[in-house]
């Protein structure tokens, strides 16, 4: 159950993986991932981790609420 907050690449691509969506795959600047329909731009890998604003972007992105990624 990542946390929410600031989180890893890893932790970020793992809990997807826990919530169905598969990847990432190669994309043009950045990999995504995909679940049905619904496609995320994944960051690209960097120093420190994913922050705050970042992971509610992609968490909105993704159609995930926080309840869901807290048991993801």
């Amino acid at each position: 159950m990542p946390p929410f907050g600031p989180v890893k690449r890893r932790d970020l691509i793992a809990a997807f993986r826990r919530l169905g969506f598969e990847g990432p795959l190669p994309g043009g600047r950045h990999q995504f991932m995909v679940r049905g329909e619904t496609v995320v731009t994944i960051p690209n890998p960097h120093r420190g981790d994913i922050g705050v604003g970042l992971l509610r972007v992609i968490l909105r992105e993704a159609g995930v609420t926080k309840q869901e990624w807290a048991k993801a």
